[in-house]
């Protein structure tokens, strides 16, 4: 019976997480994919592009929810037992509230191991590729973005200005200014291009025109009828470095025992961004994939302090808003603990043992008091 009973709480409380997760990851889902747009209408990626970077995105979304998901879930899963009496139940038929709480202790450990998947795993994972999409687009809506009588400077060292669009879609007027590095431009006019695809590469074929180049100081120029300048060779301006957030979590932890010289370099691997100066970076991303999900069994054992009163109770609906308020505090104390992570390992590691400290603490609190009320 009691199997049966601890089985029913526990299908409960996954269900109501998973629907509540769901919910309001999509919700903030949809919002940043309109913001996504950009990538469209002023980047000049495609759709293909933008549907991939959208999609993969929401890994780290249901990721940043999952501690909100969960205190929500058990509380109120909780709560709406002890209103509907079942709670009282489960006492009088004899099942002991320090065995409830071990059970969903025990059951929290499902949910971290999920947690601990998604952020050492997937989340890093999926960023690395929606950002792979960004490094290998070829700006297929190159012509959409640009937009006549307007400089736009959407692409990586090239600047394009034209008078009108004519109804053949060539321009009129063109003005290119190419960075070819940091001292030496190359200045087009031309009295009209015209686009055309050639094999995989994005020509814009020039008609009448003029380039002034200026190199190491010197300025040259000559005159020509029909040129062909290659579009394919600018990439976007979005910021498509490699990231710490988007490099596996091997790497990252390889990275920190090489720079603690616990292990020499890596035969032929090259770590990214593992630099002395970066290391605080480094740590506090993997205190955000490792040590952030443990606080899951924290937030559940929060949640569990509603089993300490009965509605009946004087007080008990202060006593809620105590405990909701201070899961909420330890969902806000556990975004921004990540502030106090530095370059140093020593420090690092006593602040990644906090939440095993809190954890002790409401233990050692749910002990004391059912000894007292010897429940």
């Amino acid at each position: 019976m009691k199997k049966i009973i601890y089985r029913k709480l526990a299908k409960d409380c996954t269900i109501f997480f998973f629907l509540n997760i769901f919910t309001i990851s999509i919700i903030i889902w949809v919002l940043q994919a309109v913001n996504y747009l950009d990538f469209v209408i002023e980047d000049g990626h495609g759709f293909f592009v933008y549907f991939n970077y959208t999609l993969l995105s929401f890994p780290k979304i249901f990721s940043r929810i999952y501690p909100f998901a969960i205190f929500l879930a058990f509380s109120y899963i909780l709560l709406k037992y002890e209103e509907k009496n079942e709670l009282l139940i489960f006492w009088n038929f004899g099942i002991k509230k320090i065995d409830f709480i071990n059970f969903f202790i025990k059951l929290s450990l499902l949910f971290v191991s999920l947690s601990l998947l998604l952020n050492v795993v997937i989340v890093p994972f999926a960023q690395d590729k929606a950002k792979s999409f960004l490094r290998t687009s070829d700006l297929n809506f190159f012509e959409s973005i640009l937009k006549p009588k307007k400089f736009i400077d959407a692409f990586q060292d090239l600047t394009i200005y034209f008078d009108e669009r004519d109804i053949n879609g060539d321009l009129n007027n063109i003005f290119l200014n190419d960075k070819v590095n940091e001292n030496d431009r190359q200045t087009t006019f031309a009295k009209k291009g015209v686009f055309e695809i050639r094999g995989e590469k994005r020509m814009l074929v020039l008609y009448d025109g003029k380039t002034i180049n200026s190199i190491n100081g010197k300025i040259t120029e000559f005159t020509f009828s029909k040129t062909d300048f290659n579009i394919s060779k600018f990439s976007s301006t979005t910021v498509t470095q490699k990231k710490i957030q988007e490099t596996s979590t091997n790497m990252l932890i390889s990275c920190v025992m090489i720079n603690e010289k616990f292990i020499k370099n890596l035969k032929n691997k090259i770590i990214v961004n593992c630099s002395t100066g970066n290391m605080s970076n480094i740590y506090e991303e993997l205190y955000s994939r490792i040590i952030k999900p443990l606080y899951v069994t924290l937030l559940v054992t929060i949640a569990l302090l509603i089993i300490l009163k009965s509605k009946s109770d004087a007080g008990f609906k202060f006593y809620k808003f105590k405990i909701y308020s201070l899961g909420f505090l330890f969902i806000i104390f556990l975004e921004s603990s990540s502030n106090f992570i530095n370059a140093s390992l020593v420090k690092n590691l006593f602040i990644s043992a906090l939440p095993f400290f809190f954890l002790l603490a409401i233990y050692l609190y749910f002990l004391k008091i059912l000894k007292v009320n010897k429940v």
